[in-house]
């Protein structure tokens, strides 16, 4: 009998253990560890001599940075890809740029769907977290759709984009370019293949005075930079007659980012740039327009970022900075954090007490958690310029602005990235894993679960300002 006792507590004990160790992996170790894995992967593939047009194998700095770019949908490059690497590189980079911009949890969701298996609760709390929700209701609905949205866009996208280059190139080259560049701008990554048809590094400069393609790309950049949760919300708009406070928010700042960001670009560059005054006064407009909507996450660019104003250059940091909407294919502090940060200084500025949007007043909880990520961004951010800085020499306004795109994962460049030495390149791939999965996430994964405190400090204060 106690034999019995003792076999069984000791088996207990171990299910306990094990139940605790599963417990510990929380969803946001789970996003970490998935996108990590996923990026030492690529890492392998791309340094593969198969992966390479010349036959020579890729570094290993070099093939980190360029699967990390990919995987977190940034969009910086140290080599160009289209020169680099062969069509098993190109399909390699733009696979890990699809899975990296639906995220790698939607991906495996949709796989088991498919397979028609259960979604567990463990997995629905990692998409809760993956997806930024705060609820798990409608989860695995909200990831069909996501899976449907993508693919519509996507398709549509590569569909205009071939019909146009299939003017310029050979209508297979035209399909394949169509769909690489759909993918790689829909989901906010920036990557592109036109280095082998106008030069290494070239980007999208041959189109800058074409409104077709101008306009394709915009449209795509801003459907992947709003969000799944506000796609959703526009498209049953017709049915509901209504839109969530989310998507107010998203819509209202991203158009008021676009509009003011357009304005300040035209204005500081059409009288002191050169490549602007050589531009008609229609594709001014389209070129400010167009860096307007890149900026905040999109990474593609029809101007060199590096032959404007100085004061441009800062203004799109502080684009790139602010980022797209939660939820999204972009990355940056979010619109949403934004938001709240203005409606606080309004709110201050004015006597009140409460952050209110459309009659809605925010919580205590949304508005510390926007504090919280702010700071850190912006700790993260200027503590890696400044080690940047250090070792490089450099401009600090151009490390400052590529630090910044890496973390925002926006891709706009200097064109400082090529020739940053390999201990800054493995740096901003770091940071560009940080934008990716967001630098709350990372804490909640590193420390351990805090518990809820059963009391409460008796109130102070101090003088501020």
């Amino acid at each position: 009998m106690f034999q019995f006792q003792e076999v069984y507590i000791e088996v207990h004990t171990k299910v306990l253990k094990r139940k605790k160790k599963q417990d510990s992996l929380s969803p946001a170790k789970v996003l970490t560890f998935g996108f990590t894995l996923i990026i030492v992967i690529g890492t392998f593939l791309l340094s593969l001599g198969p992966a390479s047009a010349s036959g020579q194998k890729l570094g290993l700095v070099d093939a980190f940075f360029m699967a990390t770019s990919a995987v977190c949908v940034t969009g910086l490059v140290v080599v160009d890809p289209a020169t680099q690497f062969s069509l098993f590189g190109e399909l390699t980079l733009i696979i890990l740029t699809q899975i990296g911009g639906l995220g790698f949890m939607t991906m495996g969701t949709l796989i088991a769907l498919a397979f028609n298996r259960r979604i567990s609760l463990r997995d629905r709390l990692v998409l809760q977290e993956a997806m930024k929700q705060n609820t798990l209701e409608g989860l695995v609905s909200l990831i069909r759709r996501v899976a449907v949205y993508s693919f519509v866009i996507e398709s549509a996208g590569a569909l205009l984009l071939t019909i146009r280059w299939s003017f310029d190139m050979p209508l297979s080259q035209a399909l394949y370019y169509g769909v690489f560049h759909s993918i790689s701008i829909f989901n906010n990554a920036g990557f592109d293949l036109f280095g082998a048809v106008h030069g290494p590094y070239s980007g999208l400069s041959a189109y800058v005075s074409d409104p077709f393609v101008n306009i394709v790309v915009i449209v795509l950049i801003v459907l992947g930079g709003i969000g799944f949760i506000v796609l959703a919300d526009l498209l049953s708009f017709r049915t509901t007659r209504r839109l969530s406070l989310h998507s107010k928010v998203v819509l209202t700042v991203s158009g008021i980012l676009i509009v003011a960001g357009s304005l300040l670009i035209f204005v500081m560059e059409v009288f002191k740039s050169p490549a602007f005054q050589e531009l008609s006064l229609t594709d001014q407009i389209f070129a400010a327009v167009f860096h307007s909507v890149s900026a905040r996450s999109g990474g593609v660019s029809t101007l060199s970022v590096s032959d404007m104003q100085q004061s441009t250059q800062f203004l799109l940091l502080l684009l790139m900075f602010i980022g797209a909407a939660p939820g999204s294919t972009g990355g940056g502090i979010k619109v949403t954090v934004f938001a709240i940060l203005i409606g606080a200084m309004y709110a201050m500025l004015r006597g009140k007490e409460d952050i209110v949007f459309f009659r809605k007043r925010l919580s205590k909880e949304s508005i510390l958690r926007a504090i919280t990520q702010t700071w850190l961004a912006l700790f993260l951010v200027i503590l890696t310029a400044m080690i940047l800085s250090a070792v490089e020499d450099r401009a600090f306004l151009a490390l400052l602005f590529e630090t910044t795109s890496a973390f925002a994962t926006s891709g706009l460049s200097l064109d400082v990235t090529t020739k940053l030495t390999d201990f800054s390149k493995v740096v901003l791939g770091l940071v560009m894993f940080l934008g990716r999965i967001g630098p709350l996430t990372l804490v909640y994964a590193l420390t351990p679960k805090s518990k809820k405190e059963l009391f409460r400090y008796p109130e102070g204060d101090f003088i501020i300002g």
